[in-house]
């Protein structure tokens, strides 16, 4: 998003009322208010009409943003709790009748590695949120890869 370069009392006066006009809306996701009226016109972008006014939600202008996550930024989040952002997270099991595993609905044909992979749970000791995780290596072997799908031949 660029950075706002007109007043930013609309802004805050914005986020009170909860709701964003036209010209508000463009300028807090950076783009031209040309560009806003034809994502609505294409149905990307949820509005609402008030009387002969168009506004929009902060949590529908905020569902057009998407984060790609980097490789480095991702190693470095699976030591915070996802609800709270807190450091501490005391690692141990979900209890069930047996171990809990995740098994990927499509994997490789032939694959010679077990297609169960453990799941492991933290539990977050700040807000007790409790998050549960696999090894992405393990999962990223039994995936398969785009050239593994079998062809059907025309020859009968």
């Amino acid at each position: 998003m660029k950075e706002a370069t007109t007043d930013t009392s609309s802004f805050s006066e914005a986020e009170e009322r909860g709701w964003y006009s036209i010209s508000e809306a463009a300028q807090y996701l950076g783009i031209s208010q040309p560009t806003l009226f034809r994502w609505m016109k294409d149905g990307m972008l949820s509005f609402y009409k008030v009387g002969r006014s168009t506004r929009f939600s902060r949590e529908g202008l905020d569902s057009l943003v998407e984060k790609t996550t980097g490789q480095k930024e991702a190693e470095a989040a699976t030591g915070k709790c996802l609800s709270c952002g807190h450091g501490l997270l005391v690692e141990g099991r979900l209890q069930g009748n047996s171990r809990l595993y995740f098994r990927p609905d499509k994997t490789k044909f032939w694959t010679l590695h077990e297609a169960m992979v453990p799941v492991q749970a933290k539990v977050c000791t700040a807000c007790g949120h409790v998050q549960m995780q696999v090894e992405p290596d393990k999962v990223n072997r039994l995936r398969p890869n785009e050239d593994d799908s079998p062809e059907l031949s025309d020859e009968s």
